[in-house]
């Protein structure tokens, strides 16, 4: 079950000079002279634009909902490379705050724009970050939290490395899924061939099939720092994609 707890135009009116045969003479009679603009008062900056997220080009940030002041932005290597950096952003009355980059990876054959069941590249995207739940119990968090069994994760991963605990803490990204419900949950909107049960998890040291991952601890820093409130999101995808 999910516990739900809870962001002169100056108005040009011409002047005519009136009169006959008035040249160049008569236009300097009867224009007033300029006056200098005004000095700068000392100490006075120049106001300067908010701080956008680095790394995000104009595209990718407009896809950002306005109303979002908490973005998760992933940033891979390459279009095929499993390796990806994490940073939480946060919006400020003077811009976006970013905070420290954590290793990470994605998925095994890097990212995809039509993400399929099965083709193990992470989907590109501006998703929102809805629910949260996992092996473990809630660790602080604000997120809607749905703890059980069903977060086993036995096996071994492509490089060999155990997969045991990777989904102690989750938290969906809103790819293919109800929202609303928990990470568990296996409605698909678009369909199962367009995959899904994309997460943040944590990080068992190798390529993931989809999914976004993290050491623990980060995990553990998100699920208590991100706020429905705030309304959430992740950016994700490869560094030039990001930049456009």
């Amino acid at each position: 079950m999910i516990r739900r707890r809870t962001a002169v135009a100056l108005l040009a009116s011409p002047s005519l000079l009136t009169g006959c045969g008035g040249g160049a003479e008569a236009t300097e009679r009867r224009t007033p002279a300029r006056r200098p603009a005004p000095a700068p008062t000392p100490g006075t900056a120049t106001p300067s634009a908010p701080r956008g997220i680095p790394g995000l080009g104009p595209e990718r940030t407009a896809a950002i909902p306005e109303r979002c002041t908490q973005a998760v932005v992933v940033t891979g290597r390459g279009a095929n490379s499993p390796l990806c950096t994490v940073v939480l952003h946060q919006r400020t009355p003077t811009g976006w705050q970013s905070g420290p980059a954590w290793p990470a990876h994605n998925a095994l054959r890097g990212w995809s724009a039509h993400h399929m069941l099965g083709d193990l590249r992470s989907p590109l995207g501006v998703y929102t970050l809805s629910d949260a739940g996992g092996l473990l119990p809630d660790p602080g968090g604000k997120l809607p939290y749905h703890r059980s069994s069903g977060f086993h994760s036995p096996g071994t991963g492509f490089e060999g490395e155990p997969l045991e605990g990777s989904f102690d803490y989750v938290i969906a990204i809103d790819y293919n899924r109800r929202r609303g419900t928990s990470p568990l949950d296996w409605t698909r909107p678009l369909g199962p061939g367009r995959g899904g049960g994309v997460w943040l998890h944590v990080d068992h040291g190798g390529p993931t099939h989809g999914c976004v991952s993290v050491a623990k601890a980060h995990m553990k820093d998100l699920l208590r720092t991100l706020d429905p409130n705030r309304h959430p999101v992740v950016v994700m995808g490869f560094a030039d994609w990001l930049a456009h």
